[in-house]
C-alpha cells in the first residue's frame, strides 16, 4: 500500500491524495465554508469537524483506517491554493465479497466544474486496480441531481430504490438509489 504523502492523481487544476494529518485545518475549513452543503447527506463528517480540534481527531482517525484498509479517505485539492475543495470516501468496505462504496462531495464554489466526475472515475479505476475490488456503489437522492450524473457519468448503473436507507438530520428517513459498477 502507498503510503499516506503519496499523491494518486494529478490533474490540471486539482489533485487526488490519501488524507494526511496536515488536512486538519483545512478539513475544518472546508466544512465550514460548505456547511449547508454537508449537513443533509454528510451530516457525521460535518460533526466530526466543526473547529479544528475535532478537525485534528477526525483526521487522525481517518488516517489510521486508512492504514488499517478499514476506509479511505481521498481529498481533493487545489493546485494552486491547496485548499482542500472536495472528499471522496471508499467506504463499507467488504473484503470478502470484493465490493465498497463510494460518496463524495465538492466545494460549492467547484461544483459544475466535471472535478467530482473525474475525481469519482479516477478513485473507482484506483479501487478496481489497486485495492482489487470488484464491485463499486454510490448511494444518492434521486433529487440530487449532480451526484447521479457523476454516477452516470462515471459508468455507474442504476439498480433500485433502497427504502428509507438515509436519515438526515431532523428529517424523516429517505429512500434514496443505488447505482452500482461491477467488473
Amino acid at each position: 500500500m502507498e503510503n499516506e504523502n503519496t499523491q494518486i492523481a494529478l490533474f490540471e487544476h486539482f489533485s487526488i491524495e490519501p488524507i494526511h494529518e496536515k488536512y486538519a485545518w483545512r478539513m475544518c475549513d472546508f466544512v465550514t465554508i460548505n456547511t449547508k452543503r454537508l449537513q443533509r447527506y454528510f451530516p457525521k463528517t460535518l460533526a466530526a469537524n466543526l473547529n479544528p480540534t475535532l478537525s485534528q481527531i477526525f483526521v487522525e482517525e481517518k488516517v489510521r483506517e486508512y492504514m488499517k484498509r478499514e476506509e479511505f479517505l481521498f481529498v481533493l485539492k487545489d493546485n494552486e491554493s491547496r485548499a482542500l475543495i472536495g472528499l471522496v470516501y471508499i467506504k463499507e468496505l467488504d473484503w470478502e465479497k470484493r465490493q465498497a462504496e463510494l460518496a463524495y462531495c465538492i466545494g460549492y464554489q467547484y461544483e459544475g466544474k466535471g472535478i467530482t466526475s473525474l475525481a469519482v472515475d479516477t478513485l473507482s479505476k484506483y479501487a478496481i486496480k489497486e485495492l482489487g475490488l470488484k464491485t463499486l456503489n454510490i448511494i444518492a437522492h434521486k433529487t440530487n441531481t449532480g451526484s447521479v450524473r457523476v454516477a452516470e457519468k462515471c459508468g455507474y448503473t442504476w439498480r433500485k430504490q433502497l427504502p428509507k436507507e438515509h436519515t438526515p438530520p431532523n428529517e424523516a428517513p429517505l429512500d434514496m438509489e443505488l447505482y452500482v459498477l461491477s467488473v
